[in-house]
C-alpha cells in the first residue's frame, strides 16, 4: 500500500517499498540542530523506504515542539530520573519496526548516500551485524572534539569490534543479543552493543562512505567536564566495566578503560605521598614526576601540551567516576522503557498519552 511522507509542509514523496530502516534519533535539549538532524533522516529513508523515530530524553528546550512539525514519531521519556545516553536508542527500538536500525544523535546529520551503500553491503553478507561510515567532526569546541578531528584515523575502514557515532544494524542481530542499547548506561552504550554483538559471532564494519557529519557541543573544556560530571555522565565506564561482568567480553571491558586504573594508581600514590611527605618526600615527588610523564606521552600524541593537561585532568576524575559507576545499581536491561507518546508519524495524536511497549 502507498504511502506518503511530507518532508516540510507542502512537499509530498511517495514511498511504495517495503519499510526496510527505522531511523532512531536519541535528543536531550537539541533545538540547535534537531531541525537537519530530522530532515537528514527523512531524507536518508526516503531512499530506501523506512520511518524516523525520535526518541527524547525530556528536553525542556524546543526540540520535541519542532519534532512535532515532521511526520515523525516522537517518543519522550516518562521518568526522567532513569535518564542516560543509553536508553534513547532502547527507547527508540520499542517501536522500530524496520528490518534495519540506525542510531543517530540529535546533533548529526545523515549523509542520505549511506544508508543505501550500507544495505548493499549487509544484504550481501548476513553475517554482519552493523555497518558505520566515516564521521566528520565539526566542533573544535573542547579538547575532546578536537582529538577526534586528531583521531579521524581510528574511524578509518575495517572490521570494528564497535561502532561509535552512529551505525546502521540489523533488528535480526539486536534480537539475538537481547536488545538495543544498555538503559543503565551514561556512556558506552555502542561500545557495549558491539561487544555483545561481536561476542555472539556478528561481524561489525566501518565502509568509506561519508556516515554523519556531528555539531557536537559548542561548551569549553571545563564547562563541559562540569556538566558530564554533574550528569554522571563520566559513570558511564564503570557502568560498563559492571554490565560486562559474568559476560564473554568483560576482560576486553576492562582492557578499554585500563587507562583509568593508571588514574586510580595516580592517586593512591598521591594519598600515599601526602600521608608519608612528613617523614620522606620521595613518594610524593616520584608520584608529580609519574603525572609529568603521562602529561608529555599525551602531549606527543596530541601535539598540544594544553590539551595534554586538560586530557590528564579529566582522565583523573573519570577514573574517580567509574568507581561511582561500578557500584550504581542496574535495571535489567531487557525491561521496557515507560514513554509518553507525543506524536505518531501515521498521523496527530493528542499529546500526553502515555504508553509502555516491550521490546521487538
Amino acid at each position: 500500500m502507498s504511502a506518503a511522507i511530507p518532508l516540510r509542509e507542502g512537499a509530498v514523496v511517495p514511498l511504495t517499498r517495503p519499510l526496510r530502516v527505522s531511523v532512531v534519533i536519541k535528543a536531550l535539549n537539541e533545538e540547535h540542530h534537531i531541525r537537519a538532524s530530522i530532515e537528514s533522516a527523512i531524507q536518508a529513508v526516503m531512499r530506501v523506504s523506512g520511518e524516523v523515530i525520535l526518541a527524547d530524553s525530556g528536553s525542556t528546550d524546543r526540540t520535541v515542539e519542532i519534532a512535532r512539525e515532521y511526520p515523525v514519531t516522537v517518543l519522550q521519556l516518562k521518568h526522567l530520573a532513569e535518564r542516560r545516553c543509553g536508553i534513547g536508542p532502547q527507547l527508540g527500538y520499542q517501536k522500530a519496526r524496520g528490518e534495519f536500525v540506525y542510531i543517530l544523535d540529535g546533533d548529526m546529520e545523515l549523509d542520505p548516500a549511506f544508508l543505501p551503500e550500507a544495505l548493499a553491503a549487509m544484504d550481501a553478507d548476513s553475517r554482519i551485524g552493523g555497518i558505520a561510515g566515516l564521521v566528520e567532526e565539526e566542533s573544535e569546541a573542547s579538547y575532546q572534539f578536537r582529538g577526534r578531528r586528531r583521531r579521524v584515523h581510528e574511524r578509518r575502514v575495517r572490521v570494528c569490534e564497535w561502532l561509535d557515532m552512529g551505525g546502521l544494524y540489523r533488528a535480526e542481530a539486536l534480537r539475538a543479543v537481547g536488545y538495543f542499547s544498555n538503559r543503565n548506561l551514561h556512556a558506552f552504550e555502542e561500545m557495549e552493543l558491539g561487544l555483545r554483538l561481536c561476542a555472539a559471532g556478528w561481524t561489525l564494519r566501518r565502509v568509506a562512505t561519508l556516515g554523519v557529519l556531528h555539531h557536537g557541543h559548542a561548551e569549553g573544556n571545563w564547562p563541559l567536564l562540569v556538566r558530564r560530571w554533574k550528569s554522571r555522565y563520566l559513570d558511564g565506564t564503570g557502568e560498563l566495566i559492571r554490565a560486562s561482568i559474568g559476560r564473554p567480553y568483560f576482560y576486553r571491558a576492562l582492557q578499554t578503560q585500563q587507562h583509568l586504573f593508571v588514574g586510580l594508581l595516580v592517586w593512591a600514590g598521591l594519598l600515599l605521598g601526602l600521608a608519608v611527605a612528613p617523614i620522606s618526600p620521595l613518594p610524593l615527588v616520584g608520584n608529580v614526576a609519574a603525572v609529568l610523564g603521562l602529561v608529555l606521552v599525551r602531549a606527543r600524541r596530541t601535539g598540544s601540551l594544553a590539551d595534554a593537561w586538560f586530557g590528564q585532568l579529566v582522565s583523573q576524575i573519570t577514573s574517580l567516576a567509574m568507581v561511582r559507576g561500578l557500584f550504581a545499581r542496574p535495571r535489567s536491561p531487557t525491561e521496557p522503557i515507560e514513554y509518553v507518546l507525543v506524536h505518531e508519524a501515521s498521523g496527530p495524536r493528542p499529546a500526553a498519552q502515555v504508553a509502555q511497549h516491550r521490546p521487538l
